[in-house]
């Protein structure tokens, strides 16, 4: 089994104590012990690797460090944006794409969202976000968690669109399938992912008009919690990144 994961702010060599919400979860949670592998991340691709030292009441160990790494940035670079679903399906969503491996998620308050992030609330789920990517990065083994971005308009998501070296909108009646569509082999690949009730037709227009065509995935009709993290995962396999 691979060494857990856990966030510093900063990963050096030598000894490091681990201490906090994190060194907490290690001793009383995780109940790591004296000679148990360990891995220390900033969650922008460096890492610490090496072994508990000693274990000092419920939420505090000093860990020796035998290597250092540092992870380069996947290419391409693959971001969903995601309009906002309801429920608990956001943190869902942001959860599995995390454990596939997406570098960027983007929330978009698309016209036909029923959710709509509007002050204290929106920052409040925006938190819950990236509290769960940073968990599911930790949990899936990541040195490089996904950035989880402010929410977008859909003139910024357009904008977004227009600077990507592919760009797509999954759509169940795009004539083309991802399977088969000509991606690049380094750079920014931005996928959308519209809300339950669909793109309406102005985003379309805008997103065309941006240079994003509408792709479909297979046969089956995805909700907007899982087309994120099954498109990610084609797009992994077939840009080699997974190879």
């Amino acid at each position: 089994m691979t060494a857990p994961v856990f966030l510093v702010d900063r990963v050096t060599g030598g000894t490091v104590t681990l201490d906090g919400p994190e060194g907490r979860h290690a001793v009383s949670v995780r109940r790591l012990r004296v000679g148990e592998d360990i891995v220390l991340t900033d969650g922008a691709g460096n890492g610490a690797y090496g072994t508990v030292a000693a274990v000092e009441g419920k939420d505090r160990l000093t860990v020796t460090v035998t290597e250092v790494r540092d992870e380069p940035a996947p290419s391409p670079r693959i971001t969903v944006v995601q309009a906002l679903p309801k429920g608990d399906r956001g943190e869902l969503a942001v959860e599995t794409m995390t454990e596939t491996g997406v570098d960027a998620i983007v929330p978009w308050a698309a016209s036909r969202c029923i959710t709509q992030w509007k002050g204290d609330r929106g920052l409040k789920a925006l938190a819950k976000w990236r509290a769960t990517a940073r968990e599911a990065g930790k949990q899936s083994r990541r040195l490089r968690f996904p950035d989880v971005a402010d929410a977008a308009t859909t003139k910024q998501v357009a904008r977004l669109l227009a600077a990507a070296d592919f760009a797509a909108v999954l759509h169940e009646e795009g004539a083309e399938p991802l399977a088969t569509a000509e991606l690049p082999a380094t750079g920014d690949i931005v996928l959308v992912v519209g809300p339950e009730g669909g793109v309406s037709p102005d985003e379309s227009a805008a997103f065309a008009e941006a240079g994003a065509k509408p792709y479909r995935l297979g046969r089956t009709v995805l909700r907007t919690s899982t087309a994120g993290t099954a498109a990610t995962a084609l797009l992994l396999g077939r840009t080699g990144r997974w190879s």
